[in-house]
């Protein structure tokens, strides 16, 4: 199995330098990632790094709390996107999944997809390890109400990233309506196989290249 088209070779440490973000770059054009996902504020340079290789550029948005303003997400999206953003990954409201306020949930997710309508695919972050099993399946329920196109398990940035059990639990819940990502702990080619038999067909991982074998 050729997991490359799979994997979003990713680097969103706050420190991490041009020069860097540079070698992920070129490590995916290398190995035919499917995109190279970063800051948005790396937007407009990956997006050039990348010209003409068919590797996509792929920007977190409200990230990695999700605790900012529906309309400062819509507004970062764009941005993103106008600095040539083909993914935007964003990581839902999760107050308003502890509240249980699920209209909130579900109207912050599609306040994104409006803004990215016809110019970029959405993934909706959940943070899996901040939620309970009930609520990962609402949260997946309200990605697919608001029109995302992926439900993604993790920042990586909070206290657990992704496991088999809730990809497997987030796969049941979307079908094959949406995609799935794995991300957050995704470092050997066994974690990947592991990912992709309970459902996913995303990866997000720093360890792309390590996922080859």
């Amino acid at each position: 199995m050729d997991i490359r088209k799979m994997i979003d070779h990713t680097l969103l440490k706050p420190d991490a330098s041009e020069a860097q973000i540079k070698k992920v770059c070129d490590e995916a054009r290398e190995y035919g990632f499917k995109s190279v996902c970063v800051n948005p504020a790396r937007a407009a340079f990956v997006s050039k790094q990348l010209e003409g290789s068919g590797v996509l550029t792929c920007c977190v948005v409200g990230f990695p709390l999700g605790a900012t303003l529906s309309s400062v997400k819509a507004f970062e999206a764009m941005a993103a996107i106008a600095d040539g953003a083909n993914e935007v990954d964003m990581v839902i409201n999760v107050g308003a999944a502890k509240d249980g306020n699920w209209e909130l949930v579900e109207s912050d997710i599609r306040a994104v997809v409006l803004a990215a309508k016809g110019k970029a695919l959405v993934k909706v972050i959940i943070e899996t390890c901040l939620l309970t099993d009930e609520e990962k399946i609402r949260a997946c329920e309200c990605a697919m109400a608001a029109g995302a196109d992926f439900v993604k398990t993790s920042t990586g940035f909070s206290t657990g990233g992704a496991n088999v059990h809730d990809v497997a639990l987030m796969r049941s819940v979307v079908g094959d309506k949406l995609g799935v990502k794995a991300s957050g702990g995704v470092r050997t080619p066994e974690d990947a196989k592991a990912y992709i038999e309970a459902g996913a067909n995303r990866l997000g991982t720093s360890n792309g290249v390590k996922l080859l074998g």
